[in-house]
């Protein structure tokens, strides 16, 4: 039996995307922090995990927010987050 492929809107697509840019970011960062980084990213996904799909004007505000602290965190300055 051939397995279901589910298509993902817009939305799903772009949540995917920054956790995607915020990994990735991640490895960039000094070895020894890289696992806050990763940690921080996956926890800070997993609070709205729960949330609606149906709450665009949610998601999208997190997004927004998301982003920011992506262009803040990935900055070659920024050594470690906690």
């Amino acid at each position: 039996m051939a397995a279901k492929i589910r298509k993902l809107s817009g939305l799903q697509k772009e949540v995917l995307k920054l956790y995607r840019l915020c990994i990735r970011a991640s490895y960039t960062k000094p070895k020894e922090n890289r696992q806050h980084f990763v940690s921080y990213t996956k926890n800070e996904f997993a609070k709205f995990q729960q949330l609606p799909k149906k709450e665009f004007s949610t998601i999208e505000h997190l997004l927004r927010t998301g982003y920011k602290k992506y262009e803040m965190f990935s900055a070659p300055e920024i050594k470690d987050v906690k």
